[in-house]
């Protein structure tokens, strides 16, 4: 009896040190900007994971995704009320106590994390490209209370992809608007495709702007080809801006190269992150953070080691382009994609 009595208390003492990841069911609360499919994607990617680590949704996984509108060209006005309703988004977040928050890109996470993290909440940001823009510590070093996955892409590996590909390319024009991961990339790929002999000409354009007239400046400039960043202002409206940026360079057989692949359809090469594997990657740290209770602080940001390369043969032909081998060897069909 008296073993029995012991016995009962060690188990009583030890269950009240067992951590909160013991736990049996886990809340999720999601924040985001924007009603985009690459979210979309990023945010599938993440559940699939989840669910891999025995983490289900409606099983014992309750997740409530909020999604703050921001389809229209953002003025001065706009921006602040984009802002304040992330602010008061974030304050209802908290009070309801989730297990983790989990962020989709840069202006939710920026403008929303350090709220969660004074609160104590774990946070892990997904579809982010620049990390230090949400005040990571560096490229792969998060910061206290949170970590996360990133779309960062060397555009130095991208322009080295893309120059096998086109050897003769000498100037590729970009049309993006004022999304941080947009003119990031921009910027940066000014930088390092000269290095390859590549020059960057871009041209920013509002959100509900049409790209022909800045595509049309550029052409005028004697670009060859057209790279799409990441950036919102092409997947806003069922990909319209992209569509009406084809019905120029199609006529004029000008490739359009994507530096991300998303789903849509018309380019000729698509080379970097795939959102739905950068959410995954997220599932995989939040996964970490809810079962084994690790700090999301000790956790490296994470991000697409190797590139998707991908061809859309359909174009080729329609364009009448004729891809080197070494980059149809190395490089899967738009169409093998889609399976």
């Amino acid at each position: 009896m008296k073993k029995a009595w012991v016995f009962l208390v060690v188990t009583v003492i030890v269950a009240s040190w067992l951590p909160a990841f013991s736990k049996d069911t886990y809340y999720i609360e999601v924040l985001q900007v924007s009603k985009i499919n690459p979210f979309d994607m990023a945010y599938q990617g993440f559940i699939d994971e989840l669910a891999k680590n025995a983490i289900v949704k409606g099983k014992n996984l309750t997740i409530h995704r909020h999604v703050i509108d921001a389809d229209a060209d953002a003025s001065i006005w706009k921006k602040v009320s984009i802002l304040m309703q992330i602010k008061s988004k974030a304050s209802e977040i908290v009070d309801k106590k989730p297990d983790l928050v989990l962020t989709i890109g840069t202006p939710a996470t920026k403008y929303s994390k350090d709220k969660f993290i004074a609160a104590g909440i774990p946070v892990v940001f997904t579809a982010v490209a620049v990390p230090q823009a949400v005040g990571c510590k560096s490229l792969t070093e998060p910061g206290p209370g949170f970590t996360g996955s990133t779309l960062y892409m060397d555009p130095t590996k991208a322009f080295k992809i893309t120059k096998l590909a086109f050897p003769n390319l000498t100037k590729m024009g970009i049309v993006h608007s004022d999304d941080d991961n947009a003119i990031a990339f921009t910027e940066e790929a000014k930088k390092k495709a000269s290095a390859l002999g590549i020059t960057v000409l871009n041209k920013e354009v509002g959100k509900s702007d049409s790209p022909k007239a800045a595509a049309e400046e550029l052409l005028g400039k004697g670009v060859q080809a057209f790279g799409i960043p990441i950036d919102a202002y092409y997947a806003l409206r069922n990909y319209g801006p992209l569509k009406e940026l084809l019905s120029i360079t199609d006529s004029r057989k000008i490739p359009v190269i994507s530096f991300c692949y998303v789903g849509f359809e018309g380019g000729l090469l698509y080379i970097g992150s795939e959102f739905n594997y950068i959410g995954s990657l997220a599932g995989r740290q939040a996964s970490q953070i809810l079962k084994q209770g690790v700090k999301p602080e000790t956790l490296p940001v994470v991000m697409q080691e190797d590139l998707t390369i991908l061809v859309d043969l359909d174009t080729m032909k329609k364009l009448g382009i004729t891809l080197p081998m070494e980059i149809l060897r190395i490089a899967k069909s738009v169409e093998s994609a889609k399976k």
